[in-house]
């Protein structure tokens, strides 16, 4: 099937990095996801949750919010009404347990770490977009720790990565727009450790039911491009100036 943007069904739109895009923040990355766009910080306090006090264990959080005009019509902050949404607490959970899935919190002491994940423009895979900057911020906000000696070593177990996969119009495709999203009859988000194995999976008939062997291709599919994700998330870190570029369609 043709895509708007002209890529291939197994092909990541543009991707972008900019690390240390904050001045204040412990840690931080801008990332760019096709026309989807987010701001991670990671911000360090010295304290943890009542539950782990005294434990010797840290503990990494998220939220996740989405500015007015990110979408297409002005959305109201949720500060207007006073809560949160269902889709919010839904998506910075899944942020937060991303990236402890790969961190030793037990090395971590008793700090906390806060990762914010703001939304400046939506046009699909907010949540994956943002736990791949976030963990790059929170890279960051760990190796401050360790330059700082507060930490031995950077407290991760592996690097995290995320990417959406769906079937639109009976075809599998990799790292769904808007427009493609709104049209899949099969919707799924994955997100998946360096090593390859599998953090989360969540996976939705929008339309219809879907096969094993349907949720297996399209987990082949998501496999392939988060590999290409944390490429680029390892270029980010190494790079003197802190920025990676994957063109759209690689």
């Amino acid at each position: 099937m043709d895509r708007r943007d002209g890529r291939k069904a197994d092909q990541l739109r543009r991707l972008e990095i900019v690390r240390a895009c904050n001045i204040h923040a412990e840690g931080s990355a801008c990332i760019e996801m096709g026309h989807t766009r987010v701001v991670c910080t990671a911000s360090l306090e010295y304290k943890v949750p009542q539950f782990l006090r005294g434990s010797g264990r840290g503990w990494v959080t998220a939220e996740y919010g989405m500015l007015p005009r990110s979408t297409r019509e002005r959305m109201n902050r949720e500060s207007v009404a006073g809560k949160q949404g269902g889709r919010t607490l839904e998506i910075q959970r899944l942020i937060g347990r991303s990236l402890r899935a790969v961190t030793d919190l037990n090395t971590l002491k008793e700090y906390t770490i806060w990762m914010d994940c703001d939304v400046i423009q939506a046009d699909g895979g907010t949540r994956t977009a943002a736990i791949n900057g976030a963990y790059l911020a929170l890279y960051d906000a760990f190796r401050r720790l360790v330059e700082e000696k507060k930490l031995p070593e950077l407290p991760f177990t592996d690097s995290v990565a995320a990417i959406s996969v769906g079937i639109v119009d009976g075809v599998p495709l990799l790292d769904l727009d808007f427009d493609e999203d709104e049209r899949a009859e099969v919707d799924m988000n994955v997100i998946m450790t360096g090593a390859g194995s599998l953090v989360e999976v969540q996976g939705t008939g929008e339309k219809r039911a879907f096969t094993r062997d349907e949720h297996t291709a399209l987990l082949d599919l998501a496999q392939s491009g988060i590999e290409k994700i944390t490429w680029l998330q390892n270029q980010a870190i190494f790079a003197a100036d802190g920025t990676a570029l994957l063109e759209g369609g690689s």
